[in-house]
């Protein structure tokens, strides 16, 4: 997707933080600490673990995307 104008690409982020919220206020804490059902990363971890590396998977991009801004600048 390009040239998505500012307002959008905002309102698609709120969107998703709400859409996370309420998905993680579902989980309990036995929710967390069963097996993820998937072996997304080759071996078994628990759900919690998983959010985890999503979680560090994440702020590896936010910080590519600091990066890039940075270049622009």
């Amino acid at each position: 997707m390009k040239n998505i104008p500012r307002t959008e690409l905002i309102e698609k982020v709120e969107s998703t933080i709400k859409m996370i919220d309420s998905a993680l206020d579902k989980l309990s804490q036995g929710d967390l600490e069963k097996d993820y059902q998937t072996e997304a990363l080759a071996y078994k971890m628990t759900t919690g673990y998983f959010l985890i590396h999503l979680l560090s998977h994440l702020n590896y991009h936010l910080g590519q995307i600091n990066y890039h801004r940075r270049l622009l600048d």
